[in-house]
């Protein structure tokens, strides 16, 4: 296969970024999951939030890389949500986003400083206060309906902390956030 062409500019001289033909070939893949027939590509939402790549010098720019991922996402997101809704309704589509729903804030609504589980005084994990920081955020969204946009969840970012959250349980529900955002879009 030939090299996919694309408009992504190179990380600025002696800085890393992503590995061009990493994500080229990602790229293709999902150009071709999108094309195909439902459940026949090996791309959707999901596997694109969570791709990552390799990092080089000279590579492409994350920054660009990483905002044409979001919209690759949300456009996969989209085509799952009208396919879902197509061959199971919408009441039933709704249905399973309410109930991730319910059982991230049920998650959120414990209290501060024990929402997740917390690893070794050790070992690094999520700084807990700015975890429960966003969490207060995400139940203002749930709850209230207070304004959060989808970039403010994919774009959290916490500092490391001795004994902090377990930040693969924290992803896992900030992933299901992130799908229960698009499915009521």
């Amino acid at each position: 296969m030939g090299r996919v062409s694309t408009t992504f500019p190179l990380a600025p001289k002696g800085q890393r970024g992503y590995d061009e033909s990493e994500v080229d070939a990602f790229l293709a893949e999902a150009r071709a999951a999108y094309a195909a027939a439902p459940g026949e590509g090996g791309v959707d939402s999901a596997r694109i939030r969570r791709t990552a790549f390799a990092m080089t010098k000279g590579g492409y720019s994350t920054a660009h890389v990483d905002a044409a991922l979001e919209r690759l996402e949300d456009a996969f997101a989209s085509r799952e949500r009208e396919r879902a809704r197509t061959t199971r309704g919408d009441d039933s589509w709704l249905g399973d986003a309410r109930s991730t729903a319910e059982e991230i804030v049920a998650r959120l609504d414990r209290p501060q400083g024990h929402r997740f589980d917390r690893v070794s005084i050790f070992t690094p994990g999520y700084h807990r206060g700015d975890v429960d920081r966003l969490a207060r955020r995400l139940q203002g969204y749930f709850s209230d309906g207070r304004a959060l946009s989808i970039d403010d969840v994919r774009g959290a970012v916490f500092r490391p902390q001795r004994g902090g959250y377990r930040e693969a349980q924290v992803d896992l529900v900030l992933d299901a956030v992130v799908d229960v955002m698009l499915a009521v879009r």
